[in-house]
């Protein structure tokens, strides 16, 4: 009794492992993606609720006119100017070197002069904070 075997080829192809593997690309270049920071101003954006810093904070703050005013911690607004805010910064980031700067610039000034101390907060790697008020209640 001679018994054959079926030598017969499947002519479908699976796809099921092929889309598995599409996905697991997928998710890896997204999360990688997110891990590719731009040459971008670190800016820690504030939420909108009270919340207080037990951390001294370092005060730069620009009003409508242009004029720059310094402050750390509870002591009262400094006149500045521009070329004094890089070195009022690093004599406060010596007295506290995991110091906050905080910038209150008046919503009327125009965007280039936050950029400017911006870019000086970036340079010397200290940690800004956006100032902005809260909403109203209605």
């Amino acid at each position: 009794m001679a018994l054959k075997r079926r030598q017969k080829i499947s002519p479908s192809f699976s796809m099921s492992s092929m889309t598995d593997l599409i996905f697991l690309l997928l998710i890896f270049f997204m999360i990688t993606s997110t891990m590719v920071s731009p040459n971008a101003i670190k800016v820690l954006l504030p939420q909108g609720s009270e919340q207080t810093s037990a951390k001294p904070m370092v005060r730069v703050i620009i009003d409508k006119n242009l004029n720059y005013y310094g402050a750390f911690g509870n002591d009262d607004e400094m006149p500045l100017s521009l070329d004094e805010v890089p070195s009022f910064l690093q004599e406060c980031a010596s007295k506290e070197p995991d110091m906050y700067v905080a910038l209150y610039a008046d919503e009327s000034i125009p965007y280039r002069e936050i950029v400017r101390v911006l870019n000086i907060a970036n340079e010397n790697h200290y940690k800004m904070v956006l100032a902005t008020r809260r909403p109203d209640k209605e």
